[in-house]
């Protein structure tokens, strides 16, 4: 038989946003400024305390393997503070540490869904969602929304989605790409149509620290008991507390779930790194001024970001209720042409501006959403307003 890679991966797209990032780096590489827009990584340091602890952790031989689903130490800090934080008490036999938040997603698709199988995904949605759910053999099933509806999935919306074939639906609130975030009215409709239909509920909250405004959060599991019994949560420090680069994420689901999780990670990774647990500890057992801080930051750099990119002709953005993305909707960009080259798409746009600007976006299509960029404003405001200014000037070139 010949040598050839699986079939499986001829379902599935690479990342967009590392792909813009890749560029990015490139251009970097070869002298130029880049305004980085593009991927989701605050750009503070780990709080101190969390990164003293990590030391003491390496000092103490945390260096070796660890239970494959996490230490105890640091599931009952998880369970601690989703009861503190979140309004719900899970067991710690529930939860499985992973690598990341996407490694947690990419447990969960691998322990529920097979071919056959679809799963309800709302657009604009994270690239990886729909991906990894390919990668499995089973089908998104893509719901749109509409900027006029807040980027948020109506009941309506939903019930009409879920057909008998559908294993599961995914929810990302703060949203990435959008920044759209659901309410505790808006969970709770929701969930009454979620009652009629016996799927898994997974609710993706790695950005829920990170909303604005007076927005907040509200954990499904603290609004609808009834459902937690097939309502998985991910989350994780890399957002919040600026660990992206230590790699821990969890599930919290039931217990049948996290057994399966257990083999999944068992056969693949094993545990997550010891020391990053330890890490990871201190960040949710510790204070959280500095969390404070960087939401504040956040809110003052989206105001920023949001109102130069709705100074550009052409360009809307929403005001998102958390995360770190300005969504903005370049169609009245688009069709336009540079030295004769129409820029016939969102694509198009995003390769001109890095090329002719040196502003890294991403592309709203693998999102779901053409005719849209996303701009991550987890960079300072300094540089925000010059990377817009950049936007500004680049689209001066256009015909």
């Amino acid at each position: 038989m010949p040598r050839k890679l699986s079939e499986r991966l001829s379902s599935v797209a690479p990342s967009a946003t590392l792909a813009m990032a890749a560029k990015a780096a490139r251009l970097r590489g070869e002298g130029h400024k880049v305004f980085s827009f593009s991927v989701g990584e605050p750009d503070f340091a780990t709080p101190s305390h969390i990164c003293e602890a990590a030391k003491a952790a390496l000092d103490a031989g945390a260096t070796h393997y660890t239970p494959v689903t996490g230490t105890a130490e640091l599931k009952a800090a998880i369970c601690a503070a989703t009861e503190r934080h979140r309004g719900w008490k899970p067991q710690p036999s529930q939860v499985t540490v992973s690598c990341g938040a996407k490694h947690a997603l990419f447990n969960l698709a691998m322990a529920l869904f097979e071919p056959g199988d679809e799963v309800v995904i709302p657009a604009p949605y994270w690239v990886s969602y729909p991906e990894q759910v390919r990668l499995v053999g089973a089908s998104p099933r893509i719901v749109e929304t509409t900027e006029e509806q807040g980027f948020l999935l109506t009941p309506a919306a939903l019930s009409a989605a879920l057909t008998p074939q559908v294993k599961a639906i995914i929810l990302c609130s703060p949203s990435n790409p959008t920044g759209a975030a659901y309410s505790a009215e808006q969970l709770t409709c929701l969930a009454e149509v979620l009652r009629r239909h016996d799927c898994w509920i997974i609710l993706d909250e790695i950005y829920s620290d990170l909303v604005y405004d007076g927005f907040r959060h509200v954990a499904l599991p603290a609004i609808a008991e009834d459902l937690a019994p097939r309502t998985i949560i991910v989350d994780g420090v890399s957002k919040t507390y600026a660990m992206t680069g230590w790699r821990i994420g969890w599930s919290i689901s039931p217990l049948e779930v996290a057994k399966a999780l257990d083999v999944v990670q068992g056969q693949s990774t094993t545990n997550a790194a010891a020391v990053s647990q330890a890490a990871a500890v201190a960040a949710l057992s510790g204070s959280r001024v500095e969390v404070h801080a960087m939401r504040d930051a956040f809110s003052k750099r989206r105001d920023v970001m949001v109102r130069g990119l709705n100074a550009i002709s052409g360009v809307r953005c929403r005001r998102p209720e958390g995360a770190f993305y300005a969504f903005a909707d370049f169609r009245g960009v688009i069709g336009r042409s540079f030295q004769g080259r129409t820029l016939g798409d969102d694509i198009d746009l995003a390769n001109f501006l890095l090329e002719q600007g040196h502003v890294a976006t991403v592309p709203g299509t693998p999102f779901g959403a053409p005719g849209y960029l996303r701009l991550s404003y987890a960079c300072d405001e300094a540089e925000i307003e010059a990377g817009v200014a950049a936007i500004r000037s680049t689209m001066e070139m256009l015909d």
